[in-house]
């Protein structure tokens, strides 16, 4: 199993937390998943409601890993700034870095999140970077200290799968060695196996589960396919072929003239 900044998970589905109908339907879902780790936004703390101290104690009381995210952070000041915040919330330096730079598709802004990825590194962050699947970018990343990178598969929330396949592919042939998770736009099973079956080491994923019509069910489905898509990977794939190859022996097969 791959480690996430020294850390070994038994389950590559990570979940995040919000839009599920209530936290009841939230819990049943990670429980049906098996995953080890959510992630939570600090913005889901309501000291006005005074209900984010319930939602707390539901996470904790699940037993999984907590990974803070920075969700609608627009500026490199605001995200390191919630970062900070979330350590003092959470106890975990693990944080998922997101520095949005455009509104309409919430791609990030690889100049920022550089830039806030190196500011938290050197703070002791270790930081999940929410990325597009620019190869400079990555590069640029690892040396802020970042461990792991996320490359988007499309648009947060939008459920169209893996968009970019070749510079996916490409993404995961120049880090070998890199933990890469797929964050965002995965709406179907079938897309989160895809993923695994690229060699991708996780995937991290929302609302395709939140908005389900049976957010348990679909849960336990992502589940089974990256598992599936996983094992697939490790099986060693045949490769495609442009033409037809038959599969029934025809040595020895008499031919009429």
């Amino acid at each position: 199993m791959t480690a996430f900044y020294g850390v070994e998970l038994s389950n590559r589905l990570m979940l995040g937390t919000a839009q599920y109908p209530s936290p009841a339907i939230l819990a049943e879902a990670v429980r049906a998943a098996g995953v080890d780790v959510v992630t939570v936004s600090l913005r889901r703390e309501s000291a006005e409601r005074r209900d984010g101290q319930a939602f707390w104690d539901l996470i904790r009381a699940l037993g999984v890993r907590v990974l803070p995210n920075t969700a609608g952070c627009h500026s490199v000041k605001e995200a390191v700034t919630t970062a900070e915040m979330a350590r003092e919330v959470f106890g975990t330096p693990w944080v998922k870095l997101e520095v949005i730079g455009e509104h309409d598709s919430l791609q990030p802004d690889l100049f920022g999140l550089v830039e806030a990825a190196e500011i938290l590194s050197a703070e002791g962050f270790q930081v999940f970077p929410y990325t597009t699947e620019d190869l400079v970018a990555a590069g640029r990343l690892l040396d802020a200290g970042c461990e792991v990178l996320m490359p988007w598969g499309a648009p947060i929330g939008s459920g169209l799968g893996l968009n970019n396949l070749y510079g996916l592919r490409s993404l995961r042939a120049h880090f070998p060695d890199v933990p890469l998770v797929i964050d965002a736009g995965v709406g179907l099973p079938s897309h989160a196996a895809a993923a695994m079956e690229l060699g991708y080491d996780a995937v991290l994923l929302n609302t395709a589960v939140a908005k389900a019509g049976d957010p348990v069910a679909m849960a336990a489905a992502f589940s089974q396919a990256i598992a599936a898509g996983r094992a697939a990977f490790e099986a060693d794939p045949m490769e495609p072929r442009d033409m037809a190859a038959p599969s029934t022996p025809v040595i020895g097969k008499a031919f009429l003239g």
